[in-house]
């Protein structure tokens, strides 16, 4: 009767210290590139985000035109009727429109170069120029 009470013992023991190490060593490896597929996929949605609210405060600024004859000669025109503004109907985008998903300004400048105005996404780094997801994106393209 004593040995069968050994033998169970014996076969209860539980994982041993290095087959729980070596588990979680196979799910930090695992986790390290889920958290990096995963950090991929993040950028290039806020970098499609960012397109698109470029081409709709585009569009934010193009109202603004039609209310005033001409666009805004800066951004915060849309938000805050200026004293130039002869049929403001605003306001017309919110504070965060101005912004793009990495939290930097969008580039702005009246008269633009490619048209009546030029609005820019600067990317990722949030400075001219740049691949890949730091590339520029304007309203012109």
């Amino acid at each position: 009767m004593q040995q069968r009470t050994i033998r169970r013992l014996s076969l209860t023991r539980g994982f041993t210290l290095l087959e729980m190490l070596a588990v979680i060593v196979l799910i930090g490896i695992i986790g390290a590139v889920v958290v990096t597929q995963v950090g991929k996929n993040v950028d290039k949605g806020k970098y499609g985000a960012g397109k698109a609210q470029l081409t709709t405060l585009s569009q934010k600024i193009e109202n603004y035109a039609l209310d005033n004859g001409t666009p805004p000669q800066q951004l915060q025109d849309l938000l805050v009727k200026p004293a130039s503004a002869r049929n403001w109907q605003g306001p017309y985008a919110k504070e965060s429109e101005l912004h793009d998903p990495w939290g930097h300004d969008f580039g702005y400048k009246y008269p633009g170069d490619h048209g009546n105005f030029d609005l820019i996404f600067y990317g990722q780094d949030g400075k001219p120029g740049g691949d890949g997801y730091n590339a520029d994106v304007g309203n012109w393209q």
